[in-house]
C-alpha cells in the first residue's frame, strides 16, 4: 500500500495537469467519472494515502489500497480503474485503486494537521488523541489515520525500531519523553522516506521491515503476520525494543521549595549592671 511519502511524490509530479481540462476520460470506475470531462482541475493536493483532485464543487479522491498504482504519460497491460486524458496527448492513469468523489470544499473535508506531511501537521493534536486511547496497542495507534494520516505499515515498523518501543506496548504506559518521540519520529521518519524514495534507495535504510536480523545488536529479529487490530506484518527485536504494558509510576509530590533546617536563634547577651558605689 502506498505510503503518505509516495502520495506526496505522486501529488508532486502530477502537479502538471494544475489548471488544465480534462479532455478524455475512461476506465473501469463504476463512479460517475465522465462527470470530468471538459472541467478544469483547479488543484492537487494530498491528504496522508489519499490524492486529491480538485474541481469547481467537487474533488476526485484516489486511494491505493493494497496493490494500486499510477502512471503518467504510459500504461499498463491491465486496464485502468480510472484515466484522465489532457491536452498533448498526456495521460495520468489508476489502477486497483479506489475512486470517489467528494462533494464541496476539501478544507470542509479534511484535518489537514492530523497529516504527518502537512505544514499544519499538530503535534500536540497528536499526543491528546494518543492519550485518549491509552489501551490501544502503539502498532494500531500508529496506524490509525485520524492521527497520523499517511503512517502506513512501513513506518510503524521503522518508527518503532528507531524510538526502541515494543510493537504491543500499550499507549497509556509509554513514558511521556516515549510517547513525544513517537510523535516527533512519525513525522521525521516520513520525511526521511520520501527522501530515500525520491533517491530510489529507500529499501536500503529499512532497519527492520521484511528484515531478518537487527542492525543494532545483530539480534534475530521477530516477526508476527497479523498483529493487533490492524491486523498488519510487525517486524521487531525483542533485545533493543522494550515493552510498555504497565502505566508509569506516579511521580512522589514536591515541594516548590527544598526543606531547609532552621538554625536555633541565637540570644542577645546582655552584660549584668553594675552599681557604683555611690548607690551601694
Amino acid at each position: 500500500m502506498p505510503e503518505g511519502p509516495s502520495i506526496v511524490i505522486l501529488r508532486e509530479e502530477a502537479a502538471r495537469f494544475a489548471r488544465r481540462r480534462v479532455m478524455r476520460v475512461s476506465g473501469n470506475s463504476t463512479q460517475d467519472i465522465e462527470r470530468m470531462r471538459g472541467r478544469t482541475v483547479r488543484e492537487v493536493r494530498s491528504w496522508g494515502k489519499h490524492f486529491l483532485l480538485g474541481f469547481d464543487g467537487f474533488s476526485l479522491r484516489i486511494h491505493f489500497m493494497l496493490f494500486g498504482s499510477y502512471r503518467i504519460n504510459e500504461g499498463k497491460a491491465t486496464p485502468p480503474r480510472l484515466a484522465l486524458g489532457f491536452s498533448r496527448g498526456e495521460v495520468l492513469n489508476f489502477y486497483a485503486c479506489s475512486v470517489r468523489f467528494i462533494e464541496g470544499a476539501l478544507d470542509d473535508a479534511y484535518d489537514w494537521s492530523a497529516d504527518v506531511m502537512s505544514d499544519a501537521w499538530d503535534p500536540a493534536a497528536a499526543r491528546r488523541k494518543l492519550r485518549a486511547r491509552p489501551e490501544a496497542l502503539v502498532a494500531d495507534a500508529l496506524l490509525e489515520q485520524g492521527t497520523f494520516a499517511g503512517v502506513g505499515n512501513i513506518i510503524k515498523n521503522e518508527v518503532l525500531h528507531r524510538i526502541r518501543v515494543h510493537p504491543e506496548s500499550r499507549v497509556g504506559a509509554l513514558p511521556a519523553r516515549k510517547l513525544a518521540q513517537l510523535v516527533d519520529q512519525a513525522r521525521e521518519y516520513s520525511f526521511d522516506f520520501y527522501r530515500w524514495k525520491k533517491a530510489g534507495v529507500l529499501k536500503k535504510h529499512w532497519q527492520v521491515h521484511a528484515k531478518s536480523t537487527c542492525p543494532r545488536d545483530g539480534a534475530r529479529l521477530s516477526f508476527r503476520r497479523q498483529l493487533g487490530q490492524a491486523g498488519r506484518r510487525a517486524f521487531w527485536c525483542d533485545a533493543c525494543q522494550r515493552p510498555y504494558v504497565d502505566a508509569p509510576a506516579p511521580r512522589a509530590p514536591g515541594r516548590r521549595y527544598p526543606a531547609v533546617a532552621t538554625p536555633p536563634r541565637k540570644m542577645k547577651y546582655t552584660a549584668p549592671r553594675m552599681h557604683s558605689p555611690a548607690h551601694r
